[in-house]
């Protein structure tokens, strides 16, 4: 019995053991895994987030108030932020994080007023990039319902209907800028457009809008495309009487990086809108199946990024630039995501999106994330006058963080990270 007892009492004290050590050895990962979670937690953005989720939450802490997105000094109606914050509202919708909400629902709060004008807006000068924050009014709307923002939308829809047009019925850039059609406009003007006709019209007047938007991609079609290439010029002078315009073409002289991201774009946005029957859809997706071909041609072939001026990588100050690379990245994942183009195009959207996350991606000590190597703007024509010359776009300012760039990384991550 004393035998038994001893054996019981060892026994005993082995599990106690074990259980000590057990316990020690728990306690050892519980504290580290506190104390990695609490070194996590000491940076702004945590670096176990997804890309989509650490840039947007880098913008926020950048510019705490969403009007203030693209370096804003005071709240303007202007079209950069509402590519982030169409992110944000992708994100929202995905992880339910109340902040994103907020920081989407504080722009149309402080740009729309109780009576439903829009501040800094002036529909007089019909400028068609204007139109592209009406994205944000139309979700929040939708969500929201509050009188304001309908009035708001109403306003900007009143603007698609007195837009001046060329002869053959594309819509001016700005009134400004007379007969001169930019590439930009299509990505400006016509998801919202696309959008609101579907929210908000009926019957005839629906399909006379649908008609209306297919139209504007046919024509630039016809107008801008260089069939050698396969690239579309910045822009178009229907009159010939812009300096930078070709007298017998009237096209501007140079493929501008962003200018095409902004088409691309413009078309996989309009194709949520655009109905399933519609005839011009597969016009659209061919039209997409053919800048997807062009672009691929002129991706660097080692770090899978896109040029300031597409075709001429080697020429002296030309470099690889944020905004176009992430904008023809988001264009090709959201084609192949939606069956638009064969998944075969992944390889190069995935080559691009990592040679963005290698080359032009910095990450500050606390986790904000920067996108850099962004133009910060380019046009045509105003003053001082911009010629549209391989000079002048190689040699716009050049900056960290731009909208313009993250924006669309952001969406390119959301369409990478759908299971």
């Amino acid at each position: 019995m004393i035998f038994i007892s001893n054996k019981i009492k060892i026994l005993t004290l082995a599990v106690l053991q074990t259980g000590i050590v057990w316990t020690s050895a728990q306690s050892v990962a519980k504290n580290k895994t506190e104390t990695t979670a609490k070194a996590e937690s000491g940076k702004i953005v945590p670096a176990n987030l997804n890309w989509s989720e650490r840039m947007l939450l880098s913008e926020m802490h950048r510019f705490p108030e969403s009007w203030m997105l693209d370096f804003s000094k005071s709240p303007k109606w202007t079209y950069p932020a509402a590519i982030v914050l169409d992110g944000a509202e992708q994100l929202y919708a995905k992880t339910g994080k109340k902040e994103y909400y907020d920081y989407i629902s504080n722009f149309g709060e402080k740009l729309v007023k109780e009576d439903g004008t829009i501040l800094t807006y002036e529909l007089e000068k019909y400028n068609i990039d204007l139109l592209n924050s009406g994205n944000v009014l139309l979700y929040l709307y939708e969500k929201e319902k509050k009188e304001k923002y309908l009035k708001a939308l109403q306003t900007l829809r009143l603007q698609i209907k007195g837009q001046p047009r060329t002869n053959e019925g594309s819509f001016w850039h700005k009134k400004i800028y007379p007969y001169q059609v930019w590439l930009d406009g299509l990505y400006m003007g016509m998801p919202f457009y696309a959008h609101y006709t579907n929210d908000f019209s009926k019957g005839n007047d629906a399909a006379k809008a649908y008609d209306d938007i297919v139209f504007q991609f046919d024509s630039v079609q016809k107008n801008l495309l260089d069939k050698k290439t396969g690239l579309l010029y910045h822009a178009w002078d229907e009159s010939r009487q812009q300096a930078w315009a070709d007298k017998q073409t009237g096209l501007s002289p140079n493929f501008w990086g962003r200018a095409m991201g902004w088409y691309g774009m413009a078309m996989v946005d309009v194709l949520d809108y655009l109905p399933q029957n519609h005839p011009g859809r597969a016009r659209l997706i061919s039209y997409i199946r053919f800048f997807a071909d062009a672009i691929i041609k002129v991706q660097d072939k080692e770090n899978g990024l896109w040029y300031q001026v597409l075709d001429k990588a080697g020429e002296k100050g030309n470099y690889t630039e944020a905004s176009a690379s992430a904008m023809f990245v988001y264009t090709m994942i959201k084609s192949v995501n939606k069956g638009y183009l064969p998944q075969s195009y992944k390889v190069y959207a995935k080559k691009g999106y990592d040679g963005i996350i290698k080359n032009l991606i910095t990450i500050d000590e606390n986790g904000v994330v920067n996108l850099n190597k962004s133009c910060a703007v380019a046009g045509l024509g105003g003053k001082p006058y911009r010629d549209g010359s391989y000079d002048y776009y190689i040699n716009e300012k050049i900056r960290s963080n731009d909208s313009k760039a993250t924006g669309p990384f952001i969406l390119a991550s959301i369409e990478f990270e759908k299971k």
